[in-house]
């Protein structure tokens, strides 16, 4: 286990209080959240409905799981709402209670942390590098066996940024429900996909109901703040489960209402699909010219390199950088990940370009 105390991606607040500067002049790189800010449909919307916060919301979130319903086309009784996606991990591992967990890694070390609170036991399936982080689907097939209870995959996955496709995922959910695994994918950066579609298990829910589904806002619709997430599920005795131990009102009025907004406002999303496609293309070409380091080819709003300079570290460069405000991820802290390692994600051109032109300046020291 690592011992060194590493800094969660966008956690400003622990930033600006380690180096000892205010949290506004900051660049982050590392939160993976998108650059634009809130939807302008919700602000406007959130300015001309403040006095919501006076009334209590629909028990039922008729509205927002219509939104959500519309949204990405399923039945709106498939909706489970939490206070963020972190809420619904764990109310779902709760419910499940799983014993013996698969987790395609590196990832996000919230799955293991709450299968552990559980006193469930996690394995890792590492997604390889001679393979570019991609999962090959035959190899990992063959690790699945009836010892799982539950299978569990970030996809596009952080912090590797790779993708299993929808075919992919058809492939193993096939085999997932001949053995009797739930399947948890969590689909947080799926937004920022060249086309979502591709990667999406939304519309596999319909057809297998051993499979649950995690989405949110926080990162595509830069909406952390809010708390807001929802899973898809067609487990009828699933989403009862789960609904039997959650606090009614979990969403507050004006979070409710934001969302609605959110999901409605297509020129912000045109906006932001237009401008990570152009973004993660220029500067993955860019960035593969850097000969000392090594880009691993993203699918969503962030990037993994390797550094290849000996004499160079992913602690070194989070430093240098920080002494210009520009915050980056150590990714040292993900399993199966060192000192090599970095990750960010992809802000406003301009900003983009000065990060590009400070790491070219430190890899070339």
């Amino acid at each position: 286990m690592k011992s060194k105390h590493y800094l969660h991606g966008g956690d400003l607040d622990a930033v600006s209080s380690r180096y000892n500067i205010d949290r506004s002049s900051i660049w982050d790189f590392s939160g993976n959240i998108n650059p634009l800010g809130i939807s302008p449909k919700a602000r406007v919307a959130l300015q001309e409905n403040i006095d919501l916060i006076s009334t209590y919301p629909d028990r039922n979130y008729r509205l927002l799981k219509q939104a959500i319903s519309s949204y990405c086309s399923v039945d709106p009784s498939h909706i489970i709402l939490g206070n963020g996606s972190t809420e619904l991990i764990a109310m779902t591992l709760r419910t499940l209670k799983p014993q013996k967990a698969l987790i395609l890694g590196p990832t996000y070390s919230e799955y293991e942390r709450e299968i552990n609170l559980l006193e469930g036991h996690c394995d890792y399936y590492p997604l390889q590098e001679d393979n570019a982080f991609r999962i090959d689907v035959e190899d990992f097939t063959k690790h699945l066996s009836a010892d799982y209870d539950l299978l569990v995959i970030c996809n596009p996955n952080n912090p590797t940024s790779t993708g299993v496709t929808a075919d992919q995922l058809k492939l193993i959910l096939e085999i997932t429900q001949k053995l009797h695994i739930f399947t948890m994918i969590d689909e947080t950066y799926i937004e920022f996909c060249d086309d979502p579609s591709a990667y999406s298990a939304v519309p596999l829910t319909g057809h297998f109901d051993h499979l649950l589904v995690l989405r949110g806002v926080s990162k595509f619709f830069a909406a952390p703040g809010l708390r807001f997430g929802y899973s898809i599920c067609s487990s009828k005795q699933l989403r009862d489960s789960l609904l039997k131990f959650q606090n009614p009102w979990c969403i507050n009025s004006l979070a409710a209402f934001a969302v609605q907004m959110m999901l409605t406002d297509q020129a912000y999303i045109s906006h932001t699909h237009q401008l990570f496609v152009s973004e993660r293309k220029r500067l993955t070409h860019e960035l593969s010219n850097i000969k000392e380091l090594h880009v691993f080819e993203p699918v969503a709003n962030f990037i993994l390199m390797k550094i290849l300079k000996a004499s160079i570290s992913s602690d070194y460069l989070m430093n240098e950088l920080m002494k210009d405000r520009i915050l980056i991820r150590d990714a040292s802290s993900f399993p199966f990940l060192n000192s090599q390692y970095i990750r960010f994600c992809f802000l406003k051109p301009e900003q983009n370009d000065m990060l590009l032109s400070k790491l070219k300046i430190l890899m070339s020291l």
